[in-house]
């Protein structure tokens, strides 16, 4: 693994870190229509990037199979899908603004269970990152540096307010500064975790890019629709996140055509 790769697999954690830098700064928790705004701008983010960095490449990369090329991409979204829908069922977590926790019963902390649901979606974000620099690194894809490091500035920028989410409810809960920061950054531990992970599991089974590539998409549809939606569009001044989820559509369109 190259020091490029590395440095890319790295960048969305130190988005995470900046954001959750933000308890440190910021006296009062975030208001309600600043982070509907900022889950519909990281929704949209997530949905350009499954569609440009993820499921065009899937199927550019089945393109030997003619009218099927879109069959390893379409199995690969599934199941990543029911990938999330296991995790979701056998991990316990608590959704920012919810009383009432998922996943088996637990004994955790509430605070627990926030930073594990948080953690649950930054999951396939580390995947597509790491999925995409897979595909750069073997060579004989249409995937380049630049498509690969556009993914992953995205996948950062997005990262920058979803730290902040959950350092300052977590400050909200009592907990000490330092240890709201470092429980918004662990959050993000996950992210590069992942992506070396799926590096690795590529580099083996290059075959299987295609179906990795598409699978971290459905990954990501799956946390865009089961909980960034939900929260962006209940309560009122809905329309916040809908316009930002076009701004984070908008920005991740932007620079994966522009730099990939």
């Amino acid at each position: 693994m190259n020091i490029e790769v590395i440095y890319g697999i790295l960048i969305p954690f130190a988005g995470t870190t900046l954001g959750a830098a933000g308890v440190f700064f910021m006296k009062k928790e975030l208001s309600d229509l600043v982070q509907r705004a900022l889950t519909g701008f990281a929704a949209g983010v997530m949905v350009a990037a499954s569609v440009w960095s993820l499921l065009i490449p899937a199927m550019e990369q089945s393109e030997s199979l003619g009218r099927l090329a879109f069959l390893p991409a379409a199995v690969g979204f599934w199941i990543g899908i029911l990938f999330l829908l296991l995790l979701d069922h056998i991990i316990p977590h608590l959704h920012r603004n919810s009383e009432k926790a998922e996943g088996p019963k637990s004994k955790l902390a509430r605070t627990t269970m926030l930073v594990l649901a948080v953690t649950l979606h930054n999951i396939p974000e580390g995947m597509a990152v790491g999925v995409v620099y897979a595909g750069y690194l073997t060579e004989n894809t249409k995937i380049t540096a630049m498509g690969a490091l556009a993914l992953s500035i995205g996948i950062a920028i997005q990262n920058f307010p979803e730290g902040a989410i959950i350092s300052m409810p977590l400050r909200a809960e009592g907990m000490k500064k330092s240890k709201a920061f470092v429980g918004g950054t662990l959050s993000g531990i996950v992210e590069p975790i992942s992506a070396a992970i799926t590096i690795l599991a590529a580099g083996l089974i290059v075959p299987a890019l295609p179906y990795l590539l598409s699978f971290a998409a459905g990954a990501m549809i799956y946390v865009v629709v089961e909980e960034l939606i939900p929260e962006m569009s209940t309560g009122e001044h809905s329309n916040i996140g809908t316009l930002f989820f076009g701004v984070g559509f908008c920005l991740m369109m932007i620079l994966d055509v522009a730099l990939g």
